[in-house]
Formats: structure tokens, C-alpha cells, sequence
């Protein structure tokens, strides 16, 4: 699936305000508001883009604690008892499957340590064989949900 140079416009002003209106999108790409509309759809329809949300600061929601949890499963036969539950606490952001020493490496936001204990000992360890390495974050200099695109992946308008 080829994305075109109108497409990289399109996700480039979405990722920026996803909130911009059809008339504004269309005058920044160069397109009718329909024409736009439509590619945007088209967009959401092939899960390029998968949502839309407000970006919350966590400090206002009172979570004030941001850990990374690198986890280790003992066996593999805890997977999917893992993933349902990783999946069902709404203090992990993310969770990867990643490469190297551990299984699976966790963003968790609580609302302090104490419940970052909880989160850790109370819900991610009482499935058994659950390994953990933790690392508190102090301080966030840098954090972005946008993607970056390479205009070189792209093809021009019309091919």
C-alpha cells in the first residue's frame, strides 16, 4: 500500500491538529474539501490512521510517577494470560514485544510510587512466573505520539 505526497500532506497537518477543519485541511493540500474528505477516510478505512485523541498532560490527571517496566515471562504458556491483563490496566500505556534479555518492556503511569508497588506487585506479579526491572522516570524532556515520515516513500501526486 503506496501512500502519495497528498497523503504525507494529510497525516503531516493531522498529526499536528487533528482538530483542523476540511476547508483548512483542503486550502493547506492543495485539494477540494470533498477530495480531502475523502482521502482522509480512505485513511482511517485502511488503518493508517487508527484514532483520534486528546493529548492529556498526566501531571493534571495526577499521574505524577511514569516507570518503564521491562517484564520476563517464565514460560510461554503466560502470554496470553499476560497480554489480557497488560491489556486491562489502564496504567500501562504501551506494551512491546521487543528483543534482548526481557519479553516485553512496559510504559506504566500511576499516580505515585506507592501505587506504582501496587501496579508491579498486586497486578503484573500475581500471575506467576512474572519477572520485573523498573525504571522511574525523573523527568520528561521529550514525548510524541507523531510519526515521522519520510517524503522520499512517497510517491507523487497522480502516479
Amino acid at each position: 500500500m503506496r501512500l502519495d505526497t497528498y497523503d504525507n500532506k494529510i497525516l503531516t497537518v493531522l498529526m499536528e491538529n487533528a482538530r483542523v477543519t476540511w476547508s483548512d485541511l483542503a486550502a493547506m493540500i492543495g485539494l477540494s474539501s470533498p477530495a480531502t474528505a475523502d482521502r482522509v477516510h480512505r485513511l482511517e478505512e485502511r488503518g493508517v490512521i487508527r484514532g483520534y485523541e486528546a493529548a492529556v498532560d498526566p501531571e493534571f490527571a495526577g499521574c505524577s510517577c511514569t516507570a518503564f517496566v521491562a517484564v520476563t515471562l517464565e514460560s510461554a504458556e503466560q502470554r496470553n494470560s499476560f497480554l489480557n491483563l497488560v491489556g486491562n490496566l489502564a496504567e500501562v500505556q504501551e506494551c512491546h514485544h521487543i528483543a534482548g534479555d526481557y519479553d516485553y518492556l512496559l510504559k506504566v503511569r500511576c499516580l505515585n510510587t506507592k501505587d506504582l508497588d501496587r501496579v508491579i506487585s498486586s497486578e503484573l506479579k500475581r500471575l506467576t512466573g512474572v519477572r520485573t526491572r523498573t525504571t522511574i522516570v525523573m523527568n520528561t524532556l521529550k514525548e510524541s505520539t507523531r510519526v515521522p515520515l519520510k517524503p522520499d516513500l512517497f510517491r507523487e501526486k497522480g502516479e
